[in-house]
């Protein structure tokens, strides 16, 4: 239960809440890892054509890899935290067996645009931030940058410039989500969304496959949760409703990201069913954990709802500059609809993220996921050289592939040989920084092997982020 100083100043005027947040900031400390290394901000917006490549790109990849991350170059660098700072898409284009240039721009929000007078995108904003810096989609036949709990999401041109802020025509009302989850058997998009300024709510938003909403379902909460993921089955949405929260504290000491590990929040995962309102959600009770991302999630032939992802035992315990918690690998949670607790068993114990399948299985049974390992130890940096992991998980076995002691991978997407070829059948692609010489390579690998197919050379370091995907021409 909240205190009743938090209760107070819940209630007080926003404006006044940030002024005090902004004294205490001062007193914070600038210094951060997430600012200097692999993750020092980029100075310039590049466009490098003549890219060097070692082995064969594919030619029937045709199409963009984009990946978007924070690029904190402007502001205030006390109180920073790793999930803050202007949004960067950094892409890599490629056609007919060639790498035609790599591009980095920064998305053009009104927040960038008073820090530098570059000018801002048009389009419509909500909340107090319109800064966009988690995610890139394919959605509708555009391309999406998006961050959860705050921001409309923005449209870029195929050269990865900021068309305009986008609410969907509309249709879209509160907050979005960094990870909407598309249907491959029926192209609807679901999320579930939060916002700070919102503790009590949350809200199912669903779209049609031409970026229609087709509804904005509130759901009731406590605390104000921060739900970073969600996963769909053939019934279900999946609500991840765990114990990191909304801290009144951390925002009022000045801190960017003003979430933490909450002992009072209840650990529960809801089933809504996608056609039903928000009374139809059962709750099911879990042990405290905290989980980013969704590996994939199905309906067993008993009726029950299979959720595969990475988890944490906590996450946020105390005030810091990025995601540090202890990793507990891929785990599998399964969830009676008619019962109550969820039972966890763990499939892999080593340290891992970004777990990603081949998504034209989302939400169905499913063979293969691919996720990146974590150090041992905890990193400052929060990356590190750690292997590439393939997991089959009807043989119940792992393949793993080393970059190197000076190497550091980041997310890896599937991309599928052909639109019909099998499960697994195709590609990874992401990038690989090298420490060493202060390059970063897209890596093309084969899927099943893990070995190389061809590396993208770019010159420079491309900070770490967090995702993106493959968009196909069209």
């Amino acid at each position: 239960m909240a205190s009743v100083l938090e209760k107070t100043i819940r209630g007080a005027v926003t404006a006044s809440v940030g002024k005090i947040s902004e004294l205490s900031r001062k007193r914070l400390p600038g210094d951060t890892a997430f600012m200097r290394g692999i993750h020092t901000p980029m100075a310039e917006e590049l466009t490098l054509h003549d890219l060097s490549v070692t082995g064969t790109i594919p030619p029937e990849l045709d199409g963009r890899y984009v990946r978007i991350g924070p690029n904190p170059r402007h502001g205030d660098a006390k109180g920073h935290h790793w999930f803050v700072g202007d949004g960067m898409v950094h892409g890599v284009k490629l056609k007919g067996g060639k790498a035609e240039w790599y591009r980095n721009r920064y998305i053009r929000s009104n927040a960038l645009a008073a820090e530098t007078g570059l000018k801002a995108a048009p389009g419509p904003r909500r909340g107090v931030s319109d800064t966009v810096n988690t995610n890139v989609v394919g959605m509708a036949g555009k391309t999406l940058a998006m961050v959860e709990a705050g921001s409309y999401p923005a449209i870029l041109s195929d050269e990865l410039e900021t068309v305009a802020y986008s609410d969907f025509g509309g249709g879209l009302a509160g907050s979005f989500t960094a990870h909407p989850h598309e249907d491959p058997l029926t192209g609807e998009f679901h999320a579930i969304c939060y916002d700070a300024q919102k503790p009590h709510r949350i809200a199912h938003v669903a779209l049609d496959r031409n970026g229609k909403v087709l509804r904005e379902l509130p759901i009731a909460v406590e605390h104000g949760p921060s739900i970073h993921d969600c996963s769909i089955t053939r019934n279900f949405v999946i609500i991840l409703d765990l114990p990191v929260t909304f801290s009144m504290k951390a925002l009022i000491a000045g801190y960017k990201f003003p979430y933490r590990w909450n002992r009072e929040h209840t650990a529960r995962v809801g089933l809504l069913r996608r056609d039903g309102d928000a009374t139809d959600v059962t709750w099911h009770a879990v042990d405290p954990a905290y989980v980013f991302h969704i590996a994939n999630s199905f309906e067993d032939k008993d009726g029950r709802v299979i959720v595969d992802f990475c988890a944490y035992e906590t996450m946020f315990d105390g005030d810091m500059d990025g995601p540090f918690g202890k990793p507990l690998g891929l785990e599998r949670w399964t969830i009676d609809p008619a019962g109550d607790r969820v039972v966890r068993t763990t499939l892999d114990n080593a340290p891992q993220e970004f777990p990603r399948p081949d998504e034209r299985f989302f939400g169905q049974p499913y063979r293969f996921a691919w996720s990146t390992g974590l150090p041992d130890a905890t990193s400052a940096e929060f990356f590190a050289a750690a292997p590439l992991i393939r997991h089959d998980l009807a043989a119940g076995t792992r393949t793993t592939r080393s970059f190197g002691p000076d190497a550091v991978p980041g997310e890896f997407v599937f991309v599928p040989r052909s639109a019909d070829a099998p499960e697994g059948d195709g590609w990874l692609m992401g990038y690989v920084i090298d420490r060493a010489s202060e390059t970063t390579d897209l890596a093309i690998l084969d899927a099943a092997t893990l070995e190389d197919v061809a590396r993208v050379h770019i010159p420079h370091i491309v900070p770490p982020g967090f995702h993106g995907n493959w968009i196909a021409a069209l």
